[in-house]
């Protein structure tokens, strides 16, 4: 069957992966490149003339828009965050800052919220960011009142919110990317495991199934030309085998399946029987949990199968014994190897 998928179709699946990445990637120091506006004031208060020494500011100012935006940029790498020269650059973006501040005052004062956004989106969260915000607050307190004492408590209040808010904000987007990449790891590991769990399903019933198989072919073989009568039993008994075995491999695909001990040590006594291995099955002992009875099932179908395959012997024991909380399982034969 063959679909035709439209040009908007792929259109729109090319959206979504390009989506899907900028989701991953998360936000970047482009987002906080817009805030730059706030410093038009001061390149007002410059272009006036009313500022004195206008070059002096105009060098002040292209140096505090340098250092943030190269500030930003490194707070979003975390190798680069968390370096020494970010922490310079923040140091003397501060300096810049308070420097600007206190020589022109006015409209310079609104470099205080972007001086928090750069320190916000540095130090994300703990003790380093209460730590460096509450003195830096409380400095920005005492240059504004003494700057411009009626606008003193919108500069602090905003140097305050915009370093916390930003540090929230980009602390949440981090943790929100790392569960989501738990998630995909997690869902990763569930596939492998399943994989792993088909595998072994497939190798344990495909190998136990084909060797029942072989032998009893044997067996047709050699009773075919004197006992016609018991070959076609055997016969019977391949296709019995075969079919059990389509059955328990859908069982294995669907998930479903739990190995049941009986059946398993039922069959194990036939294919001993047929490999000409004389079977001796005991099993004492209370009923066993199912999960504890799945697990058994393996070890008796696995180690049969070996007996069979490898062992050569004449006699194969198996016991099944024990109590509520512990049980045993011994599989003994007197074979010596091929």
């Amino acid at each position: 069957m063959f679909m035709k998928v439209s040009s908007r179709q792929r259109v729109l699946t090319a959206r979504q992966r390009r989506r899907r990445r900028r989701a991953e990637r998360g936000p970047s120091g482009l987002s906080l490149l817009p805030w730059l506006l706030m410093g038009l004031g001061a390149l007002s208060h410059l272009i006036s003339g009313d500022a004195p020494n206008p070059w002096v500011g105009g060098l002040g100012l292209l140096a505090f828009n340098s250092l943030y935006i190269a500030i930003v940029f490194r707070a979003f790498d975390e190798r680069a965050r968390e370096s020494r020269t970010t922490w310079v650059l923040l140091g003397l973006l501060g300096a810049v800052t308070f420097g600007l501040a206190i020589a022109y005052g006015r409209e310079w004062l609104l470099l205080f919220p972007l001086l928090g956004l750069a320190l916000g989106s540095v130090v994300r969260r703990g003790r380093n960011l209460v730590r460096i915000t509450v003195p830096l607050v409380v400095a920005v307190g005492v240059v504004t009142i003494w700057k411009d004492t009626w606008d003193s408590f919108g500069i602090v209040y905003g140097t305050f919110v915009s370093t916390l808010v930003t540090a929230a904000i980009l602390a949440l987007d981090e943790t929100v990317r790392k569960l989501r990449a738990t998630q995909e790891e997690l869902a990763r590991s569930a596939v492998e495991k399943e994989r792993l769990r088909f595998s072994r399903d497939l190798h344990d019933l495909l190998g136990h199934t084909l060797s029942v198989i072989v032998v009893k072919s044997e067996v047709v073989r050699r009773l075919a030309p004197r006992d016609l009568d018991a070959a076609l039993a055997q016969v019977a008994d391949i296709e019995s085998v075969g079919r059990q075995a389509l059955t328990e491999i859908r069982e294995a695909v669907t998930g479903y399946r739990e190995g049941s001990l009986a059946t398993e040590l039922d069959r194990a006594r036939d294919a001993l029987s047929s490999a000409g291995i004389e079977p001796v099955v005991r099993r004492s002992g209370p009923l066993l949990e199912p999960a504890t009875e799945a697990l058994l099932s393996w070890v008796v179908r696995e180690s049969a199968t070996n007996a069979v395959r490898h062992s050569g012997a004449t006699r194969c024991e198996i016991s099944v014994d024990g109590t509520v909380d512990r049980v045993r399982l011994t599989v003994a034969d007197d074979g010596r190897g091929p």
